[in-house]
Order: C-alpha cells, then sequence, then structure tokens
C-alpha cells in the first residue's frame, strides 16, 4: 500500500506539475529584478550601457535620421486613482487600513493631483529622457553635429510630442549654440508622423481575443491586495465589494506613478501573480495589436510606409549633398512600432505568433516612454554609405538581411530589402 501510495502521490506531482500556466522566463526574471516594467509601455524610459562596434576602416558618421515616441506622459481618465482613494478613505474612517494601506492612499493621492485632470500631458521626465537622449546622441556622434550644421525636426500635432521636440531640441543647442534647428508641425507633417490606421480596430479586437486566450490559465490572485491593505481582509469587502477591480484601480495607479516622478514602488501592494497576469494581457495586446503579429502583422505594417518613405527621401537628399545633418522625428508609439516591424528591426519587429509573444517580446523595453529608433549614416572618402540601426540606442540588426560587418549594412542594401522584406 506505500508503495501505491508513494506512485499515487508522484503521478499527482507529475499532474500537477503538467498542469502550471505558462509564464515567460524572460519576463518573470526582468519583473523579479525590477517590478515597475509591469507598466509597459507606460514605463519609463531604461538607459542601458552603450557600446558601439568599431565603423569598417575610413568610414565617418555624417546623417542621423530619428523617430522617437514622446516621454513619460499622464494617462487617460483619474477614475482608477479616485477609486482607491475613494475605497482607501472609508476604510481609514473605519480604522481598517493597514500601514501598507495608509502609505498607498498617500501616494494614490499624489498620483491624482500629478494628473490634475489632464489626459496625455508630459510629464516632466517625459522632457528629462528626451533632453538626456539627445545629450548622448550629441557625444555619440559629435562630428555630425560640429559647426552650425542645420537640423530638421518635425512632430507630431499632440502637445506631448511638441514638447518632447523642444525638449530635444534645446538639449542639443545648450551643447552647441551654432546648431540651425527647424521646429515643424502640421496636418501634412502628420501624415507619415503619425498615419491614421484604418485597421486599427479590427486589430484590436483581435489582439485582445489573443491575449485573454493566452493568459487564461494563470492564476489572479485579487484577494491578495486585501491582505495587504486592510487589517480585515473580509470586513473590507462591505467597501471593496469586488477584489478584482480593487486590483485593478491600484495596478493602475501603480503603472503611471513612475512618471509623474512618484519614486514609491506601488506594485508592491500586489500579489506577482496578479501583477504578472495583467502585464501578459498588455504585453500580447500591445504586440499583436500594434506589431508584426501572425495574427494581424502584415495590415498593421502598412500604416509605415509613408514613415519609411519619408526616411529615405530625407536620406537620399542627405546622402546627395543635401543641407541638413539630421532629420528629428517626435510622435508615438503605434507608428513607431508599424515603423520598426516594417523595417524588420530585430528583436522589436519580429513576427512571432501570440502564444509566443511574452517569451520573444518584451514590452516594457520595447516600447517605454520615448523609445526611438536611431539610423546612423557613414561614409568614407569614395563615396560608399553604410548605415547602422540603433533602437532605445543600442546595436540591432535588420532580420533577414546580411550586414558587411558588424551591424553596418549597405544603405542601397537596406532600400532593396525594405522594398523586398516578407513582412
Amino acid at each position: 500500500m506505500k508503495r501505491i501510495s508513494i506512485l499515487f502521490a508522484l503521478l499527482a506531482v507529475c499532474v500537477l506539475s503538467q498542469a502550471q500556466p505558462h509564464r515567460s522566463e524572460a519576463a518573470v526574471k526582468a519583473l523579479m529584478e525590477d517590478n515597475t516594467r509591469a507598466a509597459n509601455n507606460h514605463n519609463s524610459y531604461e538607459f542601458f550601457p552603450i557600446s558601439d562596434t568599431p565603423a569598417p576602416k575610413g568610414y565617418k558618421p555624417f546623417y542621423i535620421s530619428h523617430y522617437g515616441r514622446h516621454g513619460s506622459r499622464s494617462s487617460w481618465g483619474g477614475s482608477s486613482y479616485e477609486y482607491v482613494i475613494d475605497v482607501l478613505s472609508k476604510a481609514k474612517e473605519c480604522g481598517m487600513l493597514t500601514p501598507g494601506g495608509d502609505s498607498l492612499l498617500v501616494a494614490a493621492r499624489k498620483v491624482l493631483a500629478s494628473y490634475n485632470g489632464m489626459d496625455g500631458r508630459l510629464t516632466p521626465r517625459g522632457a528629462r529622457e528626451h533632453a538626456a537622449i539627445a545629450k548622448r546622441m550629441y557625444k555619440r556622434y559629435p562630428a555630425v553635429f560640429k559647426g552650425a550644421k542645420r537640423i530638421r525636426a518635425v512632430s507630431s500635432t499632440v502637445p506631448r510630442c511638441i514638447v518632447s521636440m523642444n525638449a530635444f531640441t534645446n538639449s542639443l543647442v545648450s551643447i552647441n549654440p551654432k546648431l540651425d534647428i527647424s521646429l515643424d508641425t502640421g496636418e501634412r507633417i502628420m501624415e507619415y508622423i503619425s498615419p491614421d490606421d484604418k485597421n486599427a480596430r479590427d486589430l484590436t479586437k483581435v489582439a485582445y481575443e489573443a491575449a485573454k486566450a493566452a493568459i487564461a490559465d494563470i492564476p489572479d490572485d485579487t484577494l491578495g491586495v486585501l491582505k495587504t491593505l486592510f487589517k480585515d481582509p473580509q470586513a473590507a469587502r462591505s467597501i471593496a465589494p469586488s477584489p478584482r477591480a480593487l486590483t485593478d484601480a491600484v495596478f493602475y495607479t501603480a503603472d503611471i506613478a513612475e512618471d509623474f516622478d512618484i519614486e514609491e514602488n506601488l506594485f508592491r501592494f500586489l500579489p506577482f501573480d496578479a501583477i504578472y497576469k495583467r502585464w501578459a494581457k498588455k504585453n500580447i495586446s500591445l504586440y499583436t495589436g500594434q506589431c508584426n503579429s501572425v495574427e494581424g502583422g502584415a495590415a498593421r505594417c502598412l500604416i509605415a510606409k509613408p514613415s519609411v518613405d519619408d526616411i529615405v527621401a530625407k536620406a537620399d537628399e542627405a546622402i546627395a549633398g543635401g543641407p541638413y545633418a539630421a532629420d528629428l522625428r517626435f510622435g508615438h508609439d503605434y507608428p513607431l512600432l508599424g515603423l520598426v516591424s516594417y523595417l524588420g528591426i530585430e528583436g522589436v519587429g519580429e513576427k512571432i505568433p501570440a502564444e509566443e509573444i511574452c517569451d520573444r517580446w518584451l514590452g516594457f523595453w520595447n516600447i517605454p516612454m520615448a523609445s526611438n529608433l536611431q539610423i546612423i549614416f557613414y561614409r568614407n572618402k569614395r563615396g560608399d554609405v553604410l548605415v547602422k540601426f540603433l533602437y532605445q540606442e543600442q546595436e540591432r540588426l535588420l532580420r533577414g538581411l546580411e550586414p558587411v560587418t558588424g551591424p553596418y549594412y549597405r544603405w542601397e542594401d537596406v532600400k532593396a530589402n525594405i522594398e523586398g522584406y516578407k513582412r
């Protein structure tokens, strides 16, 4: 009997281990390291140390083509913050709050005050992100910006993008006052900076269904938040009858706090499973709805063609001796994701099915606030032109195209690849 019991126990362990929901090891590791990354595309820009592969002998940088997402911003609507404040205020009056609940109440009030009823507004942190990226770009490629160079900067008509452009260009001028920088925005510019995506509604529905199916078996510890915030979790149900609704509201309060420079980690009030499940759902939705997904990528990539055409035309102008040393563009996450998908930027522009997204594509690094694509152009004395691609300031390869060496490609090869790339 003892042997049979042991056998059944082993079988039970095997069955349970097989039944465990799949979690991305890479995502779990990154979120355990810093759970504020669960904010995904609301994650503040993370800068990682730069390592440059030397250009082939004789090649010098002479032109930069850039597209940057606006920096950290406020979100839309204050209902989540208001709900958290309302629930915790009532609990405080009844003497039901734990020290953690009291701390969250103070922080949620700071979030609501910082939001101040202004949707999608660039925060001071967002302006600093762009100023810092510009400074690093200048110091990394001083030859491009040396002397009285002309720079062309254009922006989406949305204020957060215009203010991002201002912060970026002001940072360049603070280093070199001789720079001649033109700034522009308008409806014609919107046609390639932030084109209307007619497929967005249908793809959003596909993305939502894909995300829902992919995370269906991941547990959601919504009761954990009650234990963290209230002295008597059972009695707290009279104030917060839906633990799930409260968990959602705490998550959405936490995921924007850092963008307001509220450094207290509000995700610490949530159980890890609750954090992971909400991150995974958003991550899958982001990729499926905006990138080169198996489910909808072909249609989604088309939005980037006006941006690609603009990049190619202006680069060819610079190569032919045009007046601009750099073209700077400031827009939004979905055009940038479409752009890197269209170009086939390795790591972020991959073609992935829904069930593999969280293992291979992490939104908190692929599309945080102030995400940026930089294309650096090099030329030798014979006039041969090479380019390399930086995403989040890191060297990236192009999927399916052989470089000359390291991350360096012939510009003519890149243009041919753009035309023939199998998306």
